[in-house]
C-alpha cells in the first residue's frame, strides 16, 4: 500500500503565504500523470510546522477530495507534543487519508522509550496505519532499530521512513521488523542503493520535480535492476543535492516555481532561495531533463 516512488509534496502558496489550491490541484493532477503512487501532504516539505491546526486539516481535506480515488494521500500530522499529534490525527483521521506519517518529536529530545510510548499513543488513537519518520539530522532525536523493531509489531504501524542515510540499517530493519514492514527511504542520494538493498520505496523531495523519473528509478531499483536503477540516478544526482543547497523546502519550492507550477510564496521563518544558488540549481534541472519556464 506505501510501496514505490511517494512525493513528499510542497504546499504552493501564493506570494503573501497564502495556500493556493488551485496550485494544490494542478500538482496532483501533475503526479497522477506522471505516475507517482502516493503523495504526502503537510509533511516537513510540506511546512507542516508553519499551518496553524485549522489550515492543516482543510489542506489536507482539501487534497483528499482533488485526488479522490486516483491516487492516496498521506497525511503528515506529526509534532513534539503527543497531545497535539493526537488531536491532529483525530481530526485527519475522518477526512480519507491512506495513512499517516508521524515524525519522531523535535527539540525536545525523547529517549527511546518515550519514542515507543508517543509512537503507541498515536496508533492506538486512529483508524489509518502509521510510517514512522525518523530524520536525526532535523530532529535531533534518532529512532533506534531496536525501538522500530518494538514498534513494528504494533497492528497499526505499517513501515518507516528512514532519513537518516545510514544504508546499512536496511538489513538490520528488514531483519528486525520483518518481510510485511514497509522500508522507505527519505534521503535521495541514497535511495536508490537502499532499495536495491531491499527497500520497498522513497519518500522524496526530487520526485517534486522529476516524478516520472524517480518512479522509473523505484521500479527497477526495487525489481533488482542494478545498472538501470544507478543509471537513472546518476542523471538526478546532481538534482538531488542541489535540493538541498539551503534548508529543505527553499530550493524546491524555487524550481517548483521556474516549472511554472506554484507561487514563489515560502513561510517565515524560511525566505526565497539566495541567488547564489539559482544557477546550480538550474542546471541540476536541466541536466535531469527537467524543463523550466525562465522565471526570474
Amino acid at each position: 500500500m506505501f510501496e514505490g516512488s511517494t512525493v513528499a509534496l510542497i504546499t504552493p502558496m501564493d506570494e503573501g503565504g497564502r495556500i493556493d489550491y488551485g496550485n494544490l490541484s494542478a500538482l496532483i493532477d501533475f503526479h497522477v500523470a506522471a505516475g507517482t503512487e502516493s503523495i504526502v501532504v503537510a509533511g516537513t516539505t510540506g511546512e507542516s510546522a508553519t499551518l496553524a491546526r485549522a489550515e492543516h486539516v482543510e489542506l489536507i481535506g482539501r487534497a483528499c477530495e482533488i485526488a479522490g480515488s486516483r491516487i492516496p494521500i498521506i497525511a503528515g500530522t506529526g509534532s513534539n507534543s503527543t497531545a497535539q499529534t493526537l488531536d491532529l490525527s483525530a481530526a485527519v483521521d475522518r477526512l480519507g487519508v491512506t495513512g499517516f506519517l508521524v515524525v519522531t518529536p523535535y527539540y525536545n529530545k525523547p529517549n527511546q522509550e518515550g519514542l515507543y510510548r508517543h509512537f503507541c499513543a498515536v496508533a492506538d488513537a486512529v483508524e489509518r496505519p502509521l510510517i514512522l519518520y525518523n530524520v536525526p539530522g532535523r530532529t535531533g532525536v534518532d529512532l533506534k532499530t531496536e525501538t522500530v523493531a518494538r514498534l513494528a509489531a504494533h497492528g497499526n504501524i505499517a513501515g518507516i521512513k528512514e532519513a537518516t542515510g545510514a544504508l546499512e540499517r536496511v538489513e538490520l530493519l528488514r531483519e528486525s521488523c520483518g518481510p510485511d514492514f514497509v522500508l522507505l527511504s527519505g534521503d535521495d542520494p541514497t535511495a536508490a542503493e537502499f532499495m536495491l538493498r531491499g527497500g520497498d520505496g522513497c519518500i522524496s523531495v526530487t520526485a517534486n520535480v522529476a516524478p516520472a523519473k524517480m518512479r522509473a528509478l523505484c521500479h527497477a531499483a526495487r525489481a533488482g535492476r542494478r545498472d538501470e536503477a544507478l543509471a537513472i540516478d546518476a542523471e538526478l544526482v546532481g538534482l538531488h543535492r542541489a535540493l538541498f543547497l539551503e534548508s529543505n523546502p527553499i530550493p524546491v519550492k524555487w524550481a517548483m516555481h521556474q516549472m511554472g507550477l506554484a507561487g514563489s510564496g515560502i513561510r517565515l521563518p524560511l525566505v526565497a532561495l539566495a541567488s547564489q544558488y539559482q544557477t546550480e540549481l538550474r542546471q541540476a534541472m536541466l541536466l535531469a531533463g527537467v524543463a523550466t519556464g525562465g522565471i526570474s
